[in-house]
Formats: structure tokens, sequence, C-alpha cells
């Protein structure tokens, strides 16, 4: 990942060597390192002068394994002798070598090799649970905003016994998920997608009173405009990893005397380097709600910039902490895990077109990953900016502006229909865009202002001027982060976890917030489950799913045929 992400330079998707050659004209690939800061290289694109910074390849290939790890098949049930030749050997891979042999008290199916003979047993998903009965109404629970506590009384279950099933309905999720999505890697034919992506933050709570520091955590998540499927909500967040044992290691091999690209452990944030970021934090002025949206747009370049690492818009501060179990992830690796996840999921697609919020990580992620599909023309990417603090008469004061300004429109131009009255403004607004930042990017205000995006601002990241106006207009068109945000808000309203809480000021900026998780674990948890609830189970206003639209359902799913999924 270590190239030029410039996508109109020689040197993109061009990578640096992995070691310098001296001389005069720095490195002789095209590019020259240098430092950005303590621990921080960047190269020196020597084409056109841009200063990527450098990421660890290790890293991003151990996050993109984490964030597919769900894809991976289940091992189908086999002869348990390790010496038969049917070990390894599946069930459903070849029927001929076993016979059924009746079933246990429990229900579950037992198999007799022909080969040796030896018996075992085939358990339900739900084997060794006492109340299978209430899985679904857990299930059902926990997606309607039911607080834990509420859940265990409505369900009459423990805490532990409610634990215990939602790591069961996790599991059986993902395995759902990937038994459907697997379709997807495997070449699922779709013409084209429009995928909005962007960022939510997550607060988890203290759980000492003598530390009453919150856990700040970050989740990326993707959505199609057109059928508002959910390929990925991944949270910065590694649950396998047990922080004393990392930071042993880290400190065995002297990864903290390393520059971070080239430690063993580049995607974990060690304590150290936490500490260290939160004495080195930059005060970040907040923009002011009366800005205009160029301004806004304006400010988060500079904002960009002004970082030791372009890509990293993490920004700890004195009332925040790494997790107590697990480990926290930096950002900017689970970005790059996040677009190549869609990369490999989406080999059969035509055409994608990328909206992507304003945001350096994000972009270089983006344009990282699917380098190869951009210079075959099979991938652009665009920046979408929203000014979402509007209010609400406000954004109906636009909205009826627009409408008005499109209703002299049509009366002028009565020979023309209303989809090529639309690509008209919007072929007028190409001819008037701004040039915004340090790259002088440009911008085209959207004449067509909704509820949702009352005022949207949007910047073309990957052309290279083989596009006709009308084929640009077209997309400058379709640029939206509508699906995103209704899955982001229905997060906020279904889960009670990730509500967007009403907080309580204590001293030092320090807030508690009212059914914020105490522990990461969950908020992981429900996020995967959340997200094959609403793409599987939640129909809209044309009765159909988001995976019903996609084409890897053929109706609603029942919630039951997820929980016992085998």
């Amino acid at each position: 990942m270590n190239f030029c992400k410039n996508p109109g330079c020689p040197n993109f998707g061009v990578p640096a060597a992995p070691t310098t050659s001296k001389g005069a004209g720095g490195g002789k690939d095209g590019y020259a390192v240098r430092a950005a800061g303590k621990g921080l290289p960047v190269l020196h694109c020597h084409a056109c002068g841009e200063y990527p910074p450098v990421k660890s390849n290790v890293a991003i290939r151990e996050e993109l394994e984490r964030l597919a790890g769900y894809l991976e098949p289940r091992m189908a049930p086999s002869c348990p002798n390790l010496a038969c030749k049917n070990h390894g050997v599946g069930i459903a891979t070849d029927s001929d070598a076993y016979q059924a042999f009746g079933r246990t008290a429990s229900g579950g199916q037992r198999y007799r090799c022909k080969a040796c003979r030896r018996t075992f047993t085939v358990r339900k998903a739900a084997a060794g649970q006492r109340t299978p009965h209430k899985n679904k109404l857990v299930f059902s629970l926990l997606m309607n905003k039911a607080p834990f506590r509420r859940i265990g009384e409505v369900a009459d279950i423990n805490p532990k016994t409610l634990y215990d099933k939602i790591d069961f309905l996790h599991r059986q999720g993902l395995a759902f998920a990937a038994h459907r999505e697997r379709r997807l890697q495997d070449g699922l034919s779709i013409a084209r997608l429009y995928i909005g992506v962007d960022r939510q933050d997550y607060a988890v709570n203290w759980t000492r009173r003598e530390d009453k520091r919150n856990v700040q955590l970050t989740a990326v998540g993707n959505a199609d405009n057109a059928t508002g499927y959910v390929f990925g909500m991944h949270l910065n967040f590694d649950p396998g990893l047990t922080a004393s044992q990392i930071e042993r290691e880290s400190k065995a091999c002297g990864d903290l005397e390393l520059p971070h690209p080239f430690r063993r452990h580049a995607r974990l944030w060690l304590e150290a380097d936490y500490q260290a970021a939160v004495q080195n934090r930059r005060v970040t002025p907040v923009p002011r709600t009366h800005q205009s949206l160029s301004a806004r747009v304006a400010a988060c370049y500079d904002e960009a910039n002004a970082r030791e690492d372009i890509e990293d818009f993490e920004v700890p501060d004195r009332t925040t902490q790494l997790p107590d179990a697990g480990m926290q992830i930096h950002a900017e690796y689970t970005l790059y895990g996040h677009f190549f996840l869609l990369r490999r999921l989406l080999p059969g697609t035509e055409k994608i077109r990328f909206f992507l919020d304003q945001d350096a990580g994000m972009r270089a992620a983006c344009l990282g990953a699917f380098q190869p599909d951009i210079r075959d023309r099979r991938c652009d990417a665009f920046y979408v900016r929203i000014n979402k603090d509007m209010t609400v008469d406000e954004r109906k004061r636009a909205l009826a502006d627009s409408r008005q300004a499109f209703r002299a429109l049509q009366e002028q131009r009565p020979d023309l229909d209303q989809q090529a009255l639309r690509l008209l403004l919007i072929k007028e607004r190409l001819h008037a865009m701004a040039e915004i930042g340090q790259w002088k990017d440009r911008w085209l205000t959207h004449p067509f202002p909704s509820m949702g995006e009352p005022e949207k601002a949007i910047c073309y990241l990957t052309g290279y001027g083989d596009y006709d106006e009308d084929h640009l207009a077209w997309l400058y068109n379709k640029a939206s982060l509508r699906a995103i945000d209704v899955f982001f808000m229905l997060v906020r309203r279904r889960l009670s976890l990730l509500e967007r809480p009403l907080a309580t000021m204590s001293n030092a900026r320090r807030l508690w917030h009212g059914y914020s998780a105490y522990n990461p674990r969950s908020i992981a948890k429900v996020l995967d489950i959340f997200r094959v609830f609403y793409n599987y189970v939640l129909i809209g206003h044309d009765k159909k799913t988001p995976a019903m639209r996609l084409g890897l359902a053929k109706g609603r799913v029942a919630l039951e045929d997820i929980i016992y999924f085998a």
C-alpha cells in the first residue's frame, strides 16, 4: 500500500521499493523517504510532489483477515477417528461415506462412518442451552432498543444467560451472513453499486470510580444507495487480543524503538503511544455552526494537513483511555481492512461508485484498495460533504427554494423531462465548481437538496477526463450518503447500547452515558447482529429487505432461520 494515492500520478499504484537507494535524486523508484514526525515516515513522490504516509502492509493484511474471518466456512462434521480415511471428509461432501444412525435423547442426529464404523453426533445449533425457546424473544428485544436489564426481566433470565445468548446469536448471525455473502465473493453478477461510506463514534463507559475515563471507538460502515444493503460495519477493536501479552511482545521485540509502520504490532494502540498522543494532542477548533458548507470543507482540509499523519484522525485526550479487555486498533488500519474486504466481496460487480465522507484516511484506504479497479475504470470515488446542522425550518426552506427554481426551469424548457432538467442544472454547476484546499480539489454544490441532505457538496476524486459531461452529471446526481445515514440512524434508534446519549456532565469533561456498554465486545457483537437483522429481516416501503433487492434473498428471512442456521 506504500504508493502515491494521487490517481492522476504515474506512481499511482506503483509501490516504493522496500529499501532506499542513495543518490542526489533520492530513491530511484520515484520516491524518497521523509520524516513527518517522530516515528512517522512519509514518502515523497517525485512525480507529483505528494507525501503519502508509510503504512504497514503486514498490519493491513492482519486487519483484513480479522474482518473477513467470518467468511471462512465452518468445518463440516466428519469422522472423529484421526486414523480413518474419512476424517476431514464432511457429511455433506461425501454422503456415501456415512449413514444415519438414529438420534440422541436431545434430538441430535447420529452418524456412523462406513469406513471405520465409528459413530458420532451432529449437535443442533442451540445444543447445550437450557432455554433455547427464549432465543427469539431475546433477539427481538435486542433489535428493538431494550436495555440489557429489561431484556433479562422480560425474558426471565439472569445476566450470564443473556450474555451467553448474545454470543450464540452473534455466532449464528455471522454464519448466516457468511453463507449468503460467499455468493458475492464467488462472483455474483451485479451491474452497478453506489456505495456510501461514513464513520460513527461510540463511547464505552468507565468501569472504575478511580479512573472515570471513557473508551472512544469508531466504526466504519457502508451501504448501497440503491438496495440499502450494508456490506460491512467494522469497529476498530479486536476482542481476541490480550493487551498485557501484546505489550510484553512489543517490548521484547523493540517495537517502541521503531517507526510505527515497521513495528510487529503496527495496527494496535500501545499504552505508551496512547499516552504520547494525549500529551501531544493538538486542540482542533470546532467549526462554527453558521459557517458556510464551503468553509467547512476548507476547514476539514486544514485540519487534515495539520496532522503529522494525514490519514490518522483519532484524537485521544485526557478524558479517554484504552479498553481494559481486547485492544483498540489504529482506525486508519480498520479503514484499509474495510475497503479490502469490500474488494474481496465484490469481484462480480461491473461498476462501483464510492461516495465517501470527507476524510483523508478514508480516501487513501479506498484508493489504495481499489487502485487496480480505478485504473481499469471499473471504480470511481467521490467526496460527499453534507451540512447536517441546519434546523428543520432551514431544511424545509432550502427544499422549497429548490423546487421553485426547478418549476421555473420547467416553464422555460417544456421540451425536457424531469431527468433531463436535473442533468441540465447539474451540468451548469459543473462550470461553476469551486477549488478548495491545498490540492485545489473542485467541489460542486448540488442543486437538489432533500430533508436528509439539505445542503450537499461533492468532489470527484478519480477523474481521468474520459467521461463526457452527461455521464459526469449523472454521477454527481447519484452522489449521496443517504443509505448509510439511514443505517446509522437505526443503529442509534434500535440498539440501546449505542443510542445517542443524554449525558450528564461531571468534572474535567468526563461524561456518563446512561445505556452505553461497559465492554467493547458487546458493541462489536450487537453491530454484527444488527447488520444481519437490517439486511435480511427489516423490510422497507416496497415490502423488500436490502438482501432481496440485492439478490441474496427471495423473501424476508424469519428470525428462526438465522437463530437455528446450521
